[in-house]
């Protein structure tokens, strides 16, 4: 039966992550070596030893967390015979891991998708300065509450708010103005949501404050070599699949300032029969929300050598 490969975003990153299959497999050594030979740095180093506060950094984060999805990646093909194009019903990321997504069905190469994501974060953390915007977990919240408690809040200071992440399972998270994500946290509150919850993020993604990053972005990407996916790609933007290339030039585009739809495109792939769903990369995150979304669907997380035989009895 084909599965479906997923892919982490910002938030999973780890010290340490991806060195375990770096120390045991030479195609996760290539895969780290051509980004960090990409970026003219040494990622690898920061990703394997930290510090924490530099690999959180979101233009370290970004390239980072597809660099240890692309490693699992190459090991699955070199270890246990992974081939897309025959054992993937499916690709999807989280958020930045759209990125992961088209590199590992051969949409862009590692090494410019590495750059791109470097563009990706720089832009993103320079759109908006350090303490003007915030994001907010709304616990306990489906998609409608959401977007009126946002409305709402963005209403009444006319500043920004809006849904960035449809995460499933009852988190939505929020994003836009300090001010406004605050009033929204206490719309929430008297409206009985279960818990509303500052996120520790530098910045207000996934929003229309991120405007200055999508054209960062649309630019980047007009230069970017795009190949059409071996695998149909499902997007944030759309929660549908899309496999043309100026397509998803455009939505890669569109997903800077526009919300993460994630809860849909699982949802989505599910109700295509897909009952598989593979996580490569760093954590257990989407792994997690999936038991929330696609009750009926199993899932594993291939980050270091120890989870290969688990993949082989998936």
């Amino acid at each position: 039966m084909a599965k479906a490969f997923i892919f982490p975003g910002q938030g999973s990153q780890a010290v340490g992550m991806g060195k375990a299959l770096a120390d045991a497999f030479a195609p996760a050594r290539a895969v780290f070596e051509e980004v960090d030979d990409a970026l003219s740095q040494p990622l690898s180093k920061l990703m394997f030893e930290g510090p924490e506060t530099e690999l959180t950094l979101t233009a370290n984060a970004q390239p980072a967390l597809m660099a240890a999805s692309l490693a699992a990646i190459r090991v699955l093909e070199a270890e246990c015979g992974l081939d897309l194009r025959k054992d993937a019903a499916f690709v999807a990321g989280h958020s930045l891991g759209e990125y992961s997504a088209l590199a590992a069905a051969g949409a862009l190469s590692i090494s410019d998708t590495a750059k791109l994501l470097r563009i990706r974060g720089d832009a993103m953390q320079k759109a908006v300065p350090v303490g003007e915007g915030a994001m907010a977990a709304l616990l306990g919240a489906d998609l409608e509450q959401a977007r009126d408690i946002a409305g709402a809040a963005a209403a009444a200071l006319s500043a920004v708010c809006q849904v960035a992440n449809d995460n499933g399972g009852g988190q939505v998270v929020i994003s836009g103005a300090k001010a406004a994500v605050e009033k929204a946290m206490e719309i929430a509150k008297e409206k009985g949501i279960k818990r509303a919850v500052l996120l520790p993020v530098s910045a207000p993604f996934h929003c229309a404050l991120m405007q200055p990053a999508a054209d960062a972005m649309a630019q980047a990407l007009a230069g970017a070599t795009i190949a059409a996916p071996c695998v149909p790609v499902v997007a944030n933007v759309t929660a549908a699949p899309v496999a043309d290339p100026e397509t998803i030039r455009r939505l890669l585009v569109e997903q800077v300032t526009g919300a993460v739809r994630w809860r849909e495109c699982v949802a989505y792939i599910a109700d295509q029969g897909v009952t598989q769903f593979v996580e490569c990369g760093s954590g257990k995150v989407l792994a997690g929300l999936l038991k929330r979304i696609a009750p009926g669907a199993t899932a594993i997380s291939v980050g270091a050598p120890a989870d290969l035989d688990a993949y082989r009895a998936f």
